[in-house]
């Protein structure tokens, strides 16, 4: 019985090769799509869920006394006064970056991201180790742990135990040993990182301290097994107030390390969101684009569903229950989607390279995994159940009696069905364009929003202690080469702050004031150097005036905030120093160019210095003065390789994320658009076929190729007309709750509707002329010579 319905649903395929094509192509396109967004999907949502400890590891975060949201970066001493305080913590380990690090294993140099860590690392962390032991890894000041890939890098090999590698952080430089060979971080890992350092190495080069107010590390904790996570937030939530004597109003809390990834948005310690937004938008967008596919292969099989009535009738009379019936219809679609699937896995294997340099991941199909034959084969048979699960119903149920005695005739009320089904299709197709549309409307808003400074023509370079001590040398070869025309100091590159406090105090703050202020440092000549557009007063100039090394500028927003009439002159505190205000400047914007400006104190030569800013020559060509840079860093700064970053460029990187999301939906938007259409073109040939003897005797009786074309073709533009009205008021909701999120935004406009519904028309009417227009330009006398 198996092998008749199999040589049946094979040669009914096969008699039909214009609607298998169709179908195949349909649903191969369709599965691809879908296993492409569910492998994004399967990745983002097991990120950091590989740890043995998963459900025991906690992030430390804080929030300001009273207020909503919450920031994960904390004192380094808040981890061990936690551990020393609370027995509920088994454990806690601190991460903090080494910005810039060199490696150096004889003349091979290479910048490293690495991290200090706490010597519990390893056993917090699911890191195996290949080589080495992993609880004596950590706790000599002098060991280093490395990567497979770094230690290849290295060394040629991965035989790397006792080896010595010189690390250099531009500070420091030592012989650290390498006491241990990490596996290669899974693509799952939020933590990112090629070597690993002991916390006892940071102390001993001097980069450890027992500030309260300095939030710089990132801390977790491993919770006793019988923890309650509850209990332990009400009791460490006061630590730090506890230990400044209330200086620092921050509340204190744990938070899952698994579910920050997806659920990074905090209110009151509360998750409100976060990407999970975005893996749950995808996951709608795969199974809409499956679903669809799916619809293509319901409407085509009802549309001809006169074409197999007889046979249908048949079977009945020789004794056919309406059982076997349905597993016939269903054997042939899991037949079909069995054949899309495997197209769909080819498809998915060679845009696999092009999609992760996309979504900026290392997706792959796991081919060799236990579960994954499993998964697909109940991928192509949830996908053939639904495809074929309303033909089976459909054909099954025709009378055998009305169709033998060929008085079978579909009537209007089954038609309706794929009707639904169609504007279905078209209307999800059409919510995709508009939300392209607008997304790209809203980054093009964005990017054509003044930055506030000029960013052509300025380049910046990381500093070392060798920049530091010859940087006058560094500006005075720089200047006389005519390589740059002014450059400053800075804490941080001006397209991305480091620092921001609520602590600053002026004169007239109010008490319960803790408006956020954006921390900024330049040495001075930053005005010139950025191209700020001076509002008042002057630049900070410690060679003009020497009194200038405790000088400050303020933005805009900051001397609004702030109620100065004249701020010339004020004084503004923090960090325990006494800052006089000389200059404002235009508000500018460091973060999020969606969002509104901060405000912003600038201090002078006596804060802390990270970056230098260069003012490129624009009388030379932009090569020849990087090239003289190049020239006069390796000459002062010999140990690190000259690397340098242009401002524009960095800015560009701000609108990453959102041109991710807009190429995307703009992609899947064209496949949903190109499966539609596949449906439709079916659909339209099947009319065509069905009518051709209707369309012999109109041309017969005067009728034109256009007024055919139109006969043939309005039937389906009304069916897009109506998905039209359907998807408009969803896609404007859609997007109106999307632009909430920033507070920079456009306003959305009704030609974004009349442009997407004007693009699906067209799209729509080009797909069913074809057929329509070559039914109609068929010669008469080939349709009726039988009449």
């Amino acid at each position: 019985m198996l092998r008749n319905y199999l040589l049946i649903a094979l040669r009914n395929l096969w008699k039909n090769k214009s609607f298998t094509a169709i179908n195949i192509t349909g649903l191969s396109v369709g599965m691809a799509s879908a296993i492409l967004i569910l492998l994004w999907i399967q990745n983002e949502w097991s990120m950091d869920k590989f740890h043995e400890k998963d459900q025991r590891l906690f992030q430390v975060w804080n929030q300001t006394e009273g207020e909503t949201y919450g920031w994960n970066s904390t004192p380094k001493i808040l981890g061990p006064t936690l551990k020393q305080e609370f027995p509920d913590i088994q454990q806690i380990c601190r991460m903090q970056n080494i910005y810039g690090a060199l490696a150096i294993v004889g003349d091979n140099k290479l910048k490293v991201n690495g991290q200090f860590v706490d010597s519990t690392f390893l056993s917090m962390f699911s890191f195996p180790l290949v080589q080495g032991n992993p609880g004596t890894a950590l706790r000599d000041p002098n060991n280093i742990l490395l990567t497979e890939s770094l230690a290849r890098k290295l060394f040629g090999s991965t035989d790397v135990i006792g080896k010595i590698v010189q690390i250099h952080t531009g500070e420091s430089k030592d012989q650290l040993t390498v006491s241990g060979l990490l596996k290669d971080l899974p693509n799952n890992s939020s933590l990112k990182f090629e070597c690993l350092m002991p916390w006892s190495y940071m102390a001993k080069i001097g980069w450890d301290d027992n500030y309260w107010g300095n939030n710089s590390v990132d801390t977790y904790v491993e919770l006793q097994p019988a923890a309650s996570l509850a209990a332990v937030n009400k009791k460490i939530r006061d630590i730090t107030r506890r230990h400044t004597q209330n200086k620092e109003p921050i509340d204190v809390f744990l938070y899952s390390f698994s579910s920050a990834w997806l659920y990074g948005n905090l209110q009151n310690g509360l998750p409100t969101g976060g990407r999970i937004e975005m893996v749950r938008l995808f996951a709608i967008i795969a199974g809409f684009i499956l679903l669809i596919a799916c619809i293509n292969f319901m409407n085509l099989s009802t549309a001809r569903s006169e074409k197999r009535a007889r046979e249908v009738g048949i079977r009945k009379v020789v004794g056919a229950r309406r059982g076997s019936l349905v597993a016939q219809f269903l054997g042939e679609s899991i037949l079909l989607s069995l054949g899309a699937g495997l197209i769909a896995l080819l498809l998915v294997q060679l845009t696999l390279p092009a999609y992760n340099q996309l979504v900026g991941k290392k997706l792959f199909i796991p081919f060799g995994t236990p579960g994954f034959l499993l998964s697909a084969l109940g991928f192509v048979l949830i996908t053939g159940l639904v495809a074929g699960s309303y033909p089976a119903f459909y054909l099954s149920a025709f009378r055998p009696i009305r169709v033998l005695k060929g008085s079978f005739k579909q009537a209007g009320a089954l038609i309706t069905p794929r009707k639904i089904l169609v504007i279905t299709q078209f209307s999800f197709a059409i919510i995709l364009i508009i939300c392209t549309i607008i997304v790209r409307q809203q980054i093009r808003y964005a990017q054509e929003r003044d930055a506030g400074y000029n960013k052509d023509n300025l380049v910046y370079v990381f500093g070392t202690a060798d920049v530091e001590k010859h940087y006058a040398l560094i500006i005075h070869e720089l200047t006389n080469a005519g390589a740059i025309t002014s450059a400053s100091k800075t804490s941080s590159p001006l397209s991305d702050g480091w620092s921001n406090t609520w602590g600053i105090q002026w004169e007239g703050k109010r008490t319960d004031d803790r408006t956020v202020f954006e921390r900024y440092c330049t040495d001075g000549n930053l005005v010139k150097t950025a191209g700020f557009h001076l509002v008042r007063g002057r630049d900070i100039d410690v060679q003009q005036y020497p009194t200038d090394s405790l000088a400050c500028l303020l933005n805009e927003k900051a001397v609004a905030h702030m109620g100065f009439k004249d701020p010339i002159g004020k004084i503004v505190k923090d960090n325990n120093k006494d800052w006089v205000v000389v200059g404002v400047i235009k508000d500018f914007i460091i973060g999020s160019p969606y969002q509104t400006v901060t405000p912003m104190l600038i201090e002078g030569p006596k804060g802390w210095f990270n970056a230098v800013h260069f003012r490129l020559n624009e009388a030379k060509s932009t090569a020849d003065c990087l090239a003289i840079l190049k020239n006069v860093f390796e000459k002062y700064n010999p140990d690190f390789p000259f690397e340098y970053y242009f401002l524009n460029e960095d800015y560009a990187q701000k609108f990453r994320a959102e041109q991710q999301s807009a190429t995307l939906a703009g992609l899947f938007a064209g496949l949903t658009i190109l499966i539609s259409c596949l449906g439709l073109f079916g659909l339209a040939t099947y009319m065509a076929e069905n009518r051709v003897k209707e369309i012999g005797v109109r041309k017969v009786l005067g009728a034109s190729v256009l007024d055919i074309t139109s006969l043939l073709s309005r039937d389906f533009l009304r069916l897009v007309v109506v998905a039209l009205l359907i998807a408009t008021p969803l896609a404007w909701w859609f997007m109106h709750q999307w632009l909430q999120d920033y507070r920079y935004r456009i306003s959305i406009s009704v030609w974004v509707f009349i442009g997407a519904g004007a693009l699906s028309i067209l799209i729509a009417l080009l797909t069913v002329s074809y057929k329509s227009i070559r039914a109609a330009m068929a010669n008469p006398a080939l349709s009726l010579r039988s009449e």
